[in-house]
């Protein structure tokens, strides 16, 4: 009772919710153009010096660009436990896939330049491009699929029960919405990291990435309204099929849910809710005609918007839904009963209110004091110190 008077739990759980899409957003802002540099690297620079240029404009960042991811799975943990558990065994394979990709990127970047050769050069370049490109296309199938249920169930004593052995849970994911998701945000995150480095290289470089960028950028916009349209004559949605305690207790299985239309009757309930995917096309229109002109600080702004708009209109679209269960629809994950304990939200909700803006500003210095741009030249007189 002294607790609710600080904030409900209510309260706490929709504030727990914008915390995790803000972290998520987070790192697809951020690591998202370190990824895109990555899948990019092996065709907009041709010779070693080009490549060192690339490499150079995310190399002093991308350490910190990670710090959202692991905010974003350690959220997940403490916050709402029973998306962890799910989801982690649900997708292992999938995440397994994920973390060794992104575990070639620091080794790439800490190998490449050792030895003199061309082949060990080039095989680090294709490994820090599987670095990007396997990490982008797998976190937007994971999307697809979390917007078309996931098939797991809870037993009475709420054990989670995934169908499917360890490799049919990896090909079942691979479903064909699912996969247009992936090409969604591989096309997203192609576009942010053209963007970054037509902010930070010049020449031909720069020149490359603005027309892959440009392709990007449409293939990305075209992949996302080819979703909305799926999703409204193709995917059936979810809703309760009662009255929901937005206090209650952390169980899933005391509220019963249902198949029922479209996710995108949201729309019609909470109309201010479409400004996330107009942000997400005009964010796309207007990076691409920035790549196009050869514009840059507005380009990557405009890019960011597209990515906050995407990512924030599919969790709007599904609240109050966080990971929806195809085979059992009464076992789905919702705000209302995933989250932790009033007491534990209220914690983290205390630290976080301290750490964050720390983390903010931290994240802003640095990008202050790498502000410029990589040239070859910079590459050429400083070898011995530069990736």
């Amino acid at each position: 009772m002294i607790l609710n008077e600080f904030i409900d739990f209510e309260t706490l759980r929709v504030i727990w919710w914008g915390l995790l899409g803000v972290l998520l957003i987070g790192f697809a802002l951020t690591d998202g153009f370190d990824m895109g540099v990555g899948a990019l690297l092996p065709f907009v620079a041709k010779t070693d010096v080009e490549r060192r240029v690339v490499i150079n404009t995310i190399g002093p960042v991308w350490e910190g660009n990670q710090v959202w991811f692991i905010l974003g799975g350690g959220a997940i943990f403490a916050a709402w436990p029973p998306l962890y558990a799910v989801s982690f065994s649900g997708f292992y394979l999938a995440m397994f896939l994920i973390l060794a990709a992104l575990i070639l990127r620091p080794v790439g970047f800490k190998y490449r330049s050792k030895r003199e050769g061309t082949k060990w050069r080039t095989r680090w370049d294709w490994a820090l491009f599987i670095g990007g490109f396997v990490p982008a296309l797998l976190f937007g199938v994971a999307v697809g699929n979390v917007l078309l249920g996931v098939p797991f169930r809870f037993t009475p004593d709420l054990l989670s029960i995934y169908e499917g052995g360890s490799i049919m849970k990896l090909i079942g994911l691979l479903r064909p919405f699912a996969l247009l998701a992936g090409v969604v945000s591989v096309g997203m995150l192609l576009m942010h990291g053209a963007a970054w480095l037509s902010l930070k290289t010049e020449g031909v470089i720069k020149d490359r990435a603005r027309r892959i960028g440009t392709v990007a950028g449409m293939v990305a916009a075209g992949g996302y309204a080819l979703a909305g349209l799926w999703l409204a004559v193709g995917v059936e949605g979810y809703a309760f099929a009662g009255e929901v305690a937005h206090d209650g207790p952390s169980n899933p299985l005391f509220n019963e849910v249902v198949r029922s239309g479209s996710w995108l009757t949201a729309y019609a309930e909470r109309p201010w809710i479409a400004i996330a995917p107009v942000m997400g096309f005009v964010g796309i229109a207007l990076a691409v005609m920035g790549l196009r002109a050869g514009r840059e600080v507005t380009t990557l702004l405009f890019s960011k918007m597209a990515i906050l708009g995407i990512v924030s209109s599919v969790g709007l679209t599904m609240f109050p839904f966080i990971l929806p269960s195809n085979i059992d629809p009464t076992s789905s994950l919702t705000v209302w009963d995933a989250s932790s304990s009033h007491m534990t939200l209220f914690v983290m909700l205390v630290g976080t209110a301290i750490f964050m803006p720390l983390i903010l500003m931290y994240t802003a210095w640095v990008y202050k004091v790498l502000w410029g741009k990589v040239t070859e030249a910079d590459v050429t007189d400083n070898a011995e110190t530069l990736y």
